[in-house]
């Protein structure tokens, strides 16, 4: 891999510290663990005819890697990181994952179908995923199932753990579910189309998420509806919400920022809109696209400034010092002053170390 480091200022003003070039594509959101490393899921160029597979990348802040773990197929999952430093991630070999600070696998887990959801882990350590086997899974941290949850449809949505321990996920049957710890139905909620984002969960208990009937859903605690916001996207980009609970979304050629109740903020036109925004303290919101463009916007939907980032990424990660980074076929670190913001859910699976799990920092 092809190691560069850049002093020269990043068009638009975001100065780049490093670029670490894989050679391959990789669409996930790097997951930070409290030492500053980085972990990224890579699924190979399938586009150019290589099948190789994809791999688990860890480096340091500085950009130098430390290990790569090798499968066999695409890994569309984003990593998460657990208490003890595991990394969990799903991949296109129908397995699950886990792997050791050190990069051994510690076990792995067989599923029907491929797994691209990305993770969820509890404060008591069980890992939750779903699968396109159209089977939501509870695992204990050893890798023992701890119970299965039918769906009539793959479930690729990656799944979100409230205050209570309440899981919440959705399928491609077109319903929201949320579960109890012990994998028992609480309650589900059907909307016109199939659920393939990650929910974003606020300070109040509301459940924020998307499907591809083209609707942003507000769900209150109990399962009824709160609202619904009209994005016309069938896109699977995921919300984030900040410290006033402004929701920030981005579907199809827009992004907005939407008001607690449901109105419409602003919207920025956009050519292909994917993945999640990234929330800084400061009050920057962090988000791109397909077309390559790293944007930071202010609370009002004000361009501040924005760099070009060269291949279409995944959802922007931000560490403690404020490093924000993007990985698409190359990992860039970009310098700013501000970290991540303090909310319910202020980025891509709730925090740095990806656990989709509600203020868990």
């Amino acid at each position: 891999m092809a190691f560069v480091v850049c002093a020269l200022q990043a068009r638009g003003g975001l100065p780049e510290l490093w670029n670490r070039q894989f050679g391959t594509d990789a669409d996930s959101c790097p997951a930070i663990d409290q030492n500053g490393n980085l972990y990224v899921t890579t699924s190979g160029n399938i586009n150019y005819g290589d099948v190789s597979g994809g791999k688990l990348v860890a480096m340091t802040s500085s950009g130098t890697e430390k290990w790569a773990f090798k499968t066999f197929s695409e890994i569309r999952s984003s990593p998460a990181i657990g208490p003890d430093g595991t990394i969990y991630f799903g991949c296109r070999d129908k397995k699950f994952y886990a792997i050791s600070p050190a990069g051994r696998m510690k076990w792995s887990f067989s599923t029907g179908a491929w797994v691209d959801s990305s993770p969820a882990i509890g404060t008591n350590g069980a890992v939750y995923f779903g699968s396109w086997d159209q089977k939501f899974y509870a695992l204990n941290p050893d890798g023992r199932v701890a119970w299965v949850f039918a769906t009539d449809g793959p479930v690729d949505s990656s799944p979100a753990i409230g205050v209570d321990g309440t899981i919440y996920f959705g399928s491609h049957d077109k319903k929201f579910y949320a579960l109890n710890p012990d994998g028992s139905k609480k309650w589900e909620f059907a909307t016109g189309g199939a659920i393939i984002s990650s929910p974003a969960l606020n300070a109040d208990g509301v459940i924020y998420f998307t499907s591809v009937d083209g609707k942003l859903y507000a769900v209150k605690p109990d399962g009824t509806e709160k609202w619904h916001f009209w994005t016309g996207g069938v896109r699977g980009s995921s919300p984030v919400i900040d410290a006033e609970g402004t929701i920030y979304l981005g579907v199809n050629n827009e992004f907005h920022g939407i008001n607690p109740d449901g109105t419409k903020k602003w919207a920025f036109g956009y050519p292909t809109v994917d993945g999640a925004a990234a929330l800084a303290a400061d009050g920057t919101i962090y988000f791109g696209g397909d077309s390559g463009i790293l944007y930071a916007w202010n609370r009002n939907g004000e361009v501040k400034l924005y760099t070009t980032v060269g291949w279409p990424f995944g959802s922007p990660a931000i560490a403690a010092d404020g490093t924000v980074y993007v990985a698409s076929r190359e990992v860039k670190a970009f310098k700013t002053d501000s970290g991540l913001a303090k909310s319910s859910w202020p980025k891509f699976r709730g925090n740095a170390a990806q656990t989709g799990r509600i203020n868990a920092n």
